[in-house]
C-alpha cells in the first residue's frame, strides 16, 4: 500500500522487464483482483497496475468525503502514477472504472497511449437526467447501508446482478466466487463511492469527448442493449473511438467472455508500435 495525498492506495504492480504498463480500473463493488483472469491470459506482453478504488477493498480515503469523487480520484491516480514513475501507460476501465478511465483520458491525455472502455459511458448529458439518477442512487445507498450483515449484503448483491444489463451472469460457473469477492467490500464505503462517483454525480463528458485525441476501443456485450446504444453514440461523437460488440456477454464482458475480451485488448494495444516505454 502507498500513501498519496488524501489516499492510502492498495495496489499491485507486476513488472515484466521493458514491457509497457496497463492500468486496470474495476467497476462498482469490484476490487484489485477484478482482472486477474484477464491478466493471466494477457501474459508477459505487458506490465500491470491494479488497485482498489476509493470505497472499495483495502484502499483508504484520508481526506474528506469529497475525495471519493471522480475528479479527486482521477488526480489521486495521476499522483500514484507519478509516485511509481509511470510517465505513460495503457488504460482499461470497466463500468464505473470505465467512466473514470474516460475522465482520465480526456483530462490527462498525455499520460495514456490507448484506452479500452468496457461497458462505459460519458455520463448523463442533461441536468434532469443526472438529478433523476441521483435519486435512484440514493435509494440504492439506503439499501446498501441497511445490508451491514453479510447475509443481507449477499441478498443485495443477488438483487443487483438480477438487473437486465447483467444478462445471465448469475448462471456463470464462477458467479459464486465473484459474489464472495464482492462480499469483501464494506457497504458503508460503497455508499460513499456511489454517492460521490455514481453516474448521477459525475460531470458529463459528452462535450469533451468531441475533442478527444487518444485512441479508444469501446467494448460492449451483445446482450447489453442499453450500453450498445450509448457506445454507438460515443463512436458518432468521437472520431478516435471504435466499437466492438462482444458475443456471449452482457455488461461484465471480462468475466463472461474473458478470452474474447483479452483478444480485443491485446490486438488493440499491439497496434501501437513501441521499443521501450518508461
Amino acid at each position: 500500500m502507498t500513501i498519496i495525498k488524501n489516499y492510502h492506495f492498495n495496489y499491485s504492480l507486476i513488472i515484466n522487464s521493458y514491457k509497457p504498463v496497463i492500468l486496470l480500473l474495476h467497476g462498482f463493488m469490484g476490487n484489485i483482483n477484478e482482472f486477474d483472469e484477464a491478466i493471466k491470459l494477457l501474459g508477459d506482453d505487458f506490465s500491470y497496475l491494479t488497485l482498489d478504488l476509493p470505497g472499495h477493498g483495502k484502499t483508504q480515503v484520508l481526506g474528506g468525503d469529497e475525495y471519493y469523487s471522480m475528479e479527486n480520484t482521477a488526480q489521486g491516480l495521476i499522483n500514484l502514477l507519478d509516485e511509481l514513475q509511470i510517465a505513460k501507460c495503457f488504460l482499461v476501465g470497466y463500468s464505473m472504472g470505465g467512466r473514470l478511465a474516460l475522465y482520465l483520458t480526456l483530462h490527462f491525455p498525455e499520460r495514456f497511449y490507448q484506452v479500452v472502455l468496457e461497458s462505459a459511458s460519458p455520463g448523463l448529458p442533461t441536468e434532469a437526467e443526472r438529478l433523476e439518477r441521483v435519486k435512484r442512487d440514493a435509494q440504492i445507498s439506503k439499501k446498501l447501508a441497511r445490508s451491514l450483515a453479510k447475509l443481507d449484503f449477499a441478498e443485495f448483491l443477488l438483487n443487483w446482478y438480477s438487473q437486465t444489463i447483467f444478462g445471465n451472469i448469475k448462471y456463470h460457473q464462477e458467479f459464486a466466487d465473484m459474489l464472495e469477492s464482492r462480499l469483501q467490500n464494506q457497504p458503508l464505503e460503497l455508499v460513499k463511492s456511489l454517492r460521490f462517483m455514481g453516474t448521477g454525480s459525475q460531470p458529463s463528458l459528452w462535450e469533451k469527448l468531441k475533442d478527444n485525441l487518444v485512441p479508444l476501443l469501446l467494448l460492449v456485450g451483445e446482450h447489453d442493449d442499453k450500453f450498445i446504444k450509448i457506445n454507438r453514440e460515443m463512436v458518432h461523437v468521437s472520431s478516435r473511438a471504435k466499437l466492438n460488440i462482444i458475443s456471449n456477454a452482457a455488461h461484465n464482458i471480462h468475466f463472461e467472455n474473458t478470452l474474447e475480451f483479452v483478444q480485443n485488448v491485446k490486438y488493440f494495444f499491439h497496434e501501437t508500435k513501441f521499443v521501450k516505454h518508461n
